[in-house]
């Protein structure tokens, strides 16, 4: 056979196709497919398989660009794929008995030919647990923890144009991190952003104000990244916005810009400052109770010309711990009254919607609480700009006690995403590690809190220690600032031996509480709400707050928790599935700890809660009743009767024992010898009808906005029923269901549907808006015996959201081969031998034949099995751009030809047939032509 010389030349598609412009940031939500399972890799045999199989691109099995998962179920994301399981008795208690496992996530994307050039980022905000990514058949990432986000460069990977993108995603949750509920899949949001090459790279700007002896400045660091060709040279200008006026923006307060050279493929670092000056002089003040928010504008620009742009918030405030007074913000005295929590809600799982993140936070303002520690993970993007805008401090917490380079990564990346927040005054490196009383725990909090300091030393370092406070070298000699969990008999004796080292309760409380219930009962996995009962290694509501109240030098503490959280139930197993440490259930229904706190924690309006309902069996039964007040004397009624006046007792709240008689109950609260609040429980009649009740008034048609409605059994003087237990059942239009819960801790009720019980009274239905449908959201609740409720929603038009565009499942034909080029005709079914690795050479689509001095053949091939629906009924083969005349010959068999050398697509049938093919095309090439495919090639059913 005589050969030919051959060479590949790129077509149209090269990085100088395209001029990149400014960023876009676009939401990979959508188009994703799913399944619930693992998919074993085949096992590979024979050498030429292996060979080939080794290479970039040629990923196997459900990781391959071609893999068949045209019938898996549509979800979009977030998704938490552990939250549709069944509660089953043989999973893991600590995740609420609901199984795991390892899925699977693929989706295919088209980035146009104006994309070309960009610098192309692939952002996973968090997947649980161990993820592993591959993007047009090459591994490009490996991802070991659940918490934190993943940022992948596509650049080198990517086509364009008709060549669309295999996206996969692995995930194995089996893997755990923690000892509660994690979920599984990806459960945060995705995005792809398109940049210029010279761009600032993602969480690259730090712009955190600090106050020193000459007033206000703000150090601004950008880091730049060059994808291009050649080395550039760009200014950058960073600007302060004031956006006091009413969340408008109302004019640059400060500006500062710097010149600097980006060497082609490398980072360059800018120092600037926004420094002392009139515009700094006097800013508004981010503080818990009014959190003032600027923006800092940051460009990179070149000969005139915007490259990228991004906007930071920031907050003006200050903050310091004194070892006997406690924690000053903005150099005023604040006790920090905080919580911990998870990420999960009822219904939800973790993937919680926007929506319902901000009423968790609402609920925890309407408490009293001033600050918040993630336990024990960072969080969202969007938990932590809600924390901004709400005022919250936050204690920022790494996941993983480890000063491996891995571990060290994810927590600088912790560090690098969070730190222009005003709301983060805490770095927290660990919590409860059974090292941290040994010297290998201190050598380890001295590498991590340096890791932390390099990037950030705004803010103190800390570590949450329940053990080791007292040996001669611990963790307490590397951090800043010392956390204890739960050790309060140790508070003044660690105080005594450790006088300049300022302390916070880090952990505390731990008691048992269920909502609507007033008698614990072993038997039945309840607690009762008179705050009686708590974990050994804990302490009750009011006993753990006062013992941080009445120590100045204690900053404060963060009880556990704010919120019950799936796994973990504690001190029950099954079929309890929850915690019951949370001030409010799973649900954000408050319990009696809600008041006991506010009561403690709330100073610019009166408080008076009264517990409990007033809805019992037996006439003359005694009934213990506790009255939460901020007043000074709190007096209650039995019937209009007096039962006596108390002396608040601001940390034990106040108690009396009644014999129940059916009626009503009044606590009156004074203040100066004048009540200024009265609360009054009745006892109700029988259940008669339903009630719903909106979060907020509306939402919005993104498609995302959600929001929780409450849904209670009412009598017939509309009066909230307590002890109503009944099915209910939700019809909806205008809206999607995304999730249901009651705050039952025992139950087994799916979280996912149309049914799910009220449970003392309460239960929570989460509604979605659909994608561009304006109009009216409709939800109707009903149960046997009672009156319906329905509820209108109004869903206001919206603009759309930036989305990713995404495809159906294709079947690309991207893997082909090219047999050497030849002046005679060859056989169409020749192949090469299984140890002939350079013969025939990889042949991608897109790419074309630079024109020969003579005619001859050209002969490309690739080996497939096509997806199930094709190999069942048949289907066509698409050539999207085919260059040159040819014939085309599936399994030696030839199914059509194309007679005219131009540019052309050419749609060819498919027999029914199962297994692997081999796909077969022959060019007649023509000497000064080129030939080839600059298209792509892809498979489709007949229907």
């Amino acid at each position: 056979m005589g050969l030919l010389p051959q060479t590949v030349f790129a077509g149209t598609n090269g990085p100088e196709a395209a001029v990149a412009g400014p960023r876009e940031t676009l939401l990979l939500n959508k188009g994703w497919r799913f399944f619930d399972g693992d998919i074993p890799f085949p096992i590979i045999v024979g050498h030429g398989a292996t060979y080939n199989a080794a290479k970039a691109g040629s990923a196997q099995g459900a990781a391959a660009t071609g893999y068949d998962d045209s019938e898996w179920p549509p979800v979009s994301l977030p998704h938490d794929f552990v939250s549709f399981q069944p509660i089953v008795e043989d999973a893991n208690v600590s995740q609420g008995y609901r199984k795991r496992g390892i899925v699977w996530y693929r989706n295919t994307l088209r980035f146009e030919k104006a994309d070309n050039g960009k610098h192309i980022e692939l952002q996973l905000d968090g997947i649980a647990t161990n993820a592993t990514v591959w993007f047009n058949g090459t591994l490009v990432a490996r991802n070991w923890s659940g918490y934190n986000s993943v940022y992948i460069d596509l650049t080198p990977y990517a086509t364009y144009g008709d060549l669309v993108n295999s996206l996969v995603i692995r995930v194995d949750a089996n893997a755990m991190e923690g000892w509660w509920y994690e979920g599984g899949g990806i459960y945060r949001d995705a995005w792809i952003v398109k940049r210029n090459p010279v761009h600032i790279v993602t969480d690259g700007v730090f712009a955190h104000p600090i106050k020193d002896d000459e007033g206000w400045k703000i150090p601004v660091e950008v880091t730049l990244n060059n994808t291009g060709l050649s080395d550039s040279q760009v200014t950058v200008i960073s600007r302060l916005w004031d956006k006091r006026a009413a969340g408008v923006l109302s004019g640059i307060a400060a500006e500062v810009q710097a010149t600097t050279k980006v060497s082609a493929l490398e980072n360059a670092v800018v120092h600037m400052e926004l420094a002392h000056g009139s515009t700094l002089t006097n800013p508004a003040l981010w503080s818990v109770d009014n959190p003032e928010l600027y923006e800092v504008h940051t460009r990179v620009e070149q000969d005139g010309k915007l490259l990228d742009e991004i906007t930071t918030t920031c907050g003006f405030r200050t903050q310091r711990f004194d070892v006997d007074k406690g924690f000053f913000l903005n150099d005023k005295h604040l006790k920090i009254q905080g919580v911990c929590i998870h990420q999960d809600h009822a219904g939800v799982g973790v993937a919680v919607p926007d929506g319902v993140i901000d009423f968790r936070l609402r609920r925890l303002k309407e408490l009293g609480c001033n600050a918040i520690r993630f336990s024990h993970n960072a969080q969202s993007r969007a938990l932590m700009d809600a924390c901004d805008r709400h005022g919250f401090l936050v204690m920022a917490e790494n996941r993983v006690f480890n000063p491996a380079l891995i571990h060290m990564a994810e927590l600088q990346w912790l560090v690098r995403r969070d730190r222009n927040h005003p709301s983060v005054y805490l770095w927290s490196v660990f919590n409860e590690e059974p090292m941290q009383g040994t010297e290998a725990g201190y050598q380890m909090v001295r590498r991590m809190s340096e890791a932390v300091k390099e990037l950030d030393t705004s803010r103190p370092v800390t570590a949450a220690m329940n053990d080791g406070l007292f040996t001669p070298l611990n963790v307490a000699h590397a951090v800043d600032v010392v956390g204890i969990n739960y050790q309060q008999d140790q508070y003044d004796a660690f105080h005594k031996a450790h006088p300049t080292i300022p302390v916070f309760s880090s952990e505390d409380t731990s008691a048992f509480m269920t909502r609507g219930v007033y008698k614990t009962d072993m038997d039945k996995h309840v607690s009762a709400s008179y705050d009686d009962d708590a974990a050994d290694w804990g302490a009750t509501h009011c006993k753990a707050w006062k013992a941080i109240a009445t120590r100045d030098y204690i900053a404060g503490g963060f009880v556990w928790t704010g919120f019950d959280y799936h796994g973990e139930p504690t001190p029950y197993i099954w079929p309890s599935n929850s915690s019951v440490f949370g001030i409010m259930d799973l649900c954000g229904f408050e319990k009696a700890a809600f008041w006991i706190h506010q009561a403690q924690w709330v100073k610019d309006r009166p408080v008076l809660g009264l517990v409990p309902h007033w809805n019992w069996e037996t006439a003359g039964q005694p009934v213990r009743v506790m009255a939460c007040s901020n007043q000074e004397e709190v007096e209650l009624f039995v019937n209009g009767k007096s039962a006596g006046r108390q002396k608040v007792d601001p940390y034990e709240m106040n108690f009396w024992t009644v014999p129940y008689a059916p009626g009503a109950i009044e606590v009156r609260g004074y203040t100066g010898g004048k009540v200024v609040r009265t609360t009054r429980n009745e006892t109700t009649g029988e259940p008669l009808a339903l009630r719903l009740t909106a979060d907020r008034a509306g939402l919005k048609a993104d498609g995302r906005d959600a929001q929780p409605l409450t849904v209670e059994a009412i009598d017939k003087k509309g009066r909230h029923v307590p002890l109503a237990q009944h099915m209910i059942t939700y019809e909806i239009s205008g809206g999607a269901i995304v999730g249901l819960g009651n705050g039952d801790a025992n139950s087994l009720e799916p979280e996912k549907g149309d049914k799910r019980s009220l449970y003392n009274g309460y239960g929570q239905v989460i509604v979605q808006s659909l994608e561009g449908q304006a109009g009216t959201l409709r939800i109707r609740a009903t149960a046997p015996g009672l009156k319906a409720a329905d509820l209108r929603l109004p869903v206001e038009a919206t603009a759309p959201l930036a989305y990713q565009v995404t495809t159906p499942s294709v079947q690309l034909l991207d893997s082909w081969f090219m047999a050497p080029m030849s002046v005679t005709r060859p056989d169409p079914g020749q192949k090469a031998a299984d140890n002939d690795m350079n013969s025939w050479q990889w042949f991608r689509p897109g790419t074309l034949n630079r024109p020969l001095d003579q005619d001859g053949y050209s002969l490309v091939a690739v080996r497939y099995a096509p997806f199930a629906k094709v190999q069942k009924a048949g289907g066509k083969v698409e050539f999207l751009g085919i260059t040159g005349a040819c014939e085309v010959y599936e399994n030696g068999k030839l199914i059509g030809t194309k007679t005219d050398a131009a540019p052309g697509a050419l749609t060819l049938d498919l027999p029914a047939l199962s297994g692997e093919r081999r796909l077969s095309v022959l060019f007649k090439v023509r000497a000064g032509e080129a030939y080839g495919f600059n298209g792509q090639i892809r498979t489709r059913s007949k229907t």
